[in-house]
């Protein structure tokens, strides 16, 4: 049996595995993330495959520390891949583990340290009444690694893309440069677009994290509206793979669209993006200071949000069971109908 808490932060399912799961090995939780990946995908594939999951949700294993200033360890499983870093399912495991009552919490707010395969990352959790009202967390540092870079596109021919790290790779694409204007009537076309751009980005783009060679190539397509200012709300949508619209605005993509807004002169230090989704829901991040990586100039970044428990399910397997690592099928799982990159 494996239990699961049900949770979405801005409306994006990232669940909670909370038993049923050992650790797997690793002296590090990049290391322990591969462990995961190459010897017990299985798990992954039981959760958001079909008929248990969707392409829709992510999932999120906690483990312990592998260092000794960090509360827990945290290992995400997407529908294509698992992720050094995600916002919204950093949001919304910091919620489960606070109002379940895994980690202690204290009011006003509690501090939450994450042993993450892409680094260490602080939450600071606003809490009222047993409640966890919202999430803010500083990310791993932040950069733009390439702006303006050409691709040739199927369908559209050669186009220009920002590639920027926010905890993954993304490749940022202005949206009214395409004829979009990121509108929720778009979501079908522009998940399909945006796969092609990703592939092809993948395919053409030696995308290489300067200080972990191991996270490489553009995982995510953001297309955005023009920045509108610091505080003020801007609309974006990032295309998960294998092909559909993130329902929350996307933390680390709000991360690495602050870096390339940095890097242009666009937002400084203290600025605010305020980015909107597809339903609606917002995520809020701000520059807090300027660093380093690998030699590069880089961001530090704070993002804030909220998540709310959606339920508690314990999974089993039949033993007669025909599907037990689920399957995928093209009308629903995305474009591709892959599960991974």
């Amino acid at each position: 049996m494996i239990s699961v808490v049900g949770c979405h932060a801005a409306g994006e399912v990232g669940d909670v595995i909370v038993g049923g799961v050992l650790p797997p090995a690793g002296a590090t939780m990049y290391e322990k993330m591969r462990t995961m990946e190459r010897e017990h995908d299985h798990i992954r594939k039981f959760l958001l495959c079909e008929p248990r999951g969707s392409v829709a949700r992510h999932v999120n294993l906690i483990v312990p520390s592998t260092r000794g200033d960090c509360d827990v360890g945290l290992i995400i499983m997407e529908p294509t891949e698992y992720v050094p870093m995600s916002g919204s399912n950093t949001i919304a495991s910091v919620t489960v583990l606070l109002e379940t009552g895994i980690l202690p919490m204290t009011e006003p707010t509690t501090v939450v340290r994450l042993d993450m395969p892409g680094g260490v990352v602080t939450a600071t959790a606003s809490c009222r009444g047993g409640k966890c009202e919202s999430v803010e967390f500083e990310n791993v540092p932040c950069f733009a690694h390439e702006l303006d870079a050409r691709i040739d596109v199927e369908g559209l021919g050669q186009i220009s893309v920002d590639i920027a790290y926010g905890g993954m790779f993304f490749a940022i694409v202005d949206a009214l440069a395409l004829g979009y204007r990121v509108e929720p009537s778009e979501a079908r076309q522009l998940a399909e677009l945006g796969e092609r751009i990703r592939t092809a980005a993948r395919a053409q783009l030696d995308v290489v994290h300067p200080e972990n060679p191991g996270i490489r190539g553009v995982s995510i397509v953001q297309f955005d509206q023009p920045y509108q200012g610091s505080g003020k709300v801007t609309r974006n949508t990032c295309i998960v793979a294998p092909g559909r619209a993130d329902r929350s605005p996307t933390g680390t993509g709000t991360s690495a669209r602050m870096a390339v807004l940095h890097a242009r002169g666009q937002m400084q230090v203290g600025d605010e993006l305020v980015h909107s989704s597809f339903i609606g829901s917002e995520f809020r991040g701000r520059i807090k200071a300027e660093t380093l990586v690998g030699g590069r100039p880089a961001i530090i970044s704070a993002l804030r949000g909220s998540a709310w428990i959606t339920g508690f399910h314990n999974y089993v397997l039949d033993t007669t069971d025909p599907f037990p690592e689920g399957y995928v099928v093209a009308d629903t799982w995305g474009v591709t109908g892959k599960t991974t990159q």
